[in-house]
C-alpha cells in the first residue's frame, strides 16, 4: 500500500483539478489563476506579490503573469503599500469577490460529490495523515 499512495494521492489531485477546471470553464479562468486567487483569499487580502508567491510556493516571476492576468480581467487589482512606495498590495475587485462566492460555491458542490459516503471520521484521519506527510516533507529541505 504504501508503494501505491502516492499515485493515489496524484490521481486524486488531478482528478479534482479536471472535474473543478470543468465547472468553472464558463468563467473563462484557468486552475492557475483560480489557485491564485484562493490563495490570495485565504491568506488574507493586502499580501504583497512576494507574501503570496511564498505562500504559493511558487516563483515571483511565474506569479507576475498570473498576476498580469487576473488583473486584465478585472478581478484583481494591485494598491501601493503604504509603508513601501516599491510594493503593491493585492486586492480583489467586486467581480473578483463574486468570482470566488461562484467558486466556493462549486468546489463545495465538487467536494461533496467526491466525498460522498465518507465519513468524517475518515476524512479527519486522512487530513492528519496529510498533515504528517507535509510535516516530514518539510524536514526534508
Amino acid at each position: 500500500m504504501r508503494d501505491q499512495f502516492p499515485f493515489a494521492v496524484a490521481r486524486v489531485t488531478r482528478r479534482w483539478r479536471k472535474l473543478l477546471d470543468e465547472r468553472l470553464k464558463d468563467l473563462g479562468v484557468t486552475q492557475a489563476r483560480w489557485t491564485t486567487m484562493v490563495y490570495l483569499q485565504k491568506g488574507g487580502e493586502g499580501l504583497t506579490q512576494r507574501e503570496l508567491a511564498r505562500l504559493m510556493a511558487i516563483e515571483n516571476p511565474t506569479l507576475v503573469r498570473l498576476l498580469d492576468s487576473l488583473e486584465q480581467q478585472g478581478l484583481i487589482e494591485r494598491r501601493p503599500c503604504p509603508n513601501d512606495r516599491r510594493a503593491r498590495r493585492l486586492h480583489l475587485t467586486p467581480d473578483g469577490t463574486e468570482f470566488m462566492n461562484v467558486l466556493t460555491e462549486r468546489a463545495a458542490k465538487l467536494r461533496d460529490e467526491m466525498l460522498e459516503g465518507i465519513s468524517d471520521e475518515d476524512i479527519e484521519s486522512a487530513v492528519a495523515v496529510f498533515h504528517k506527510i507535509m510535516d516530514n516533507a518539510e524536514r526534508q529541505k
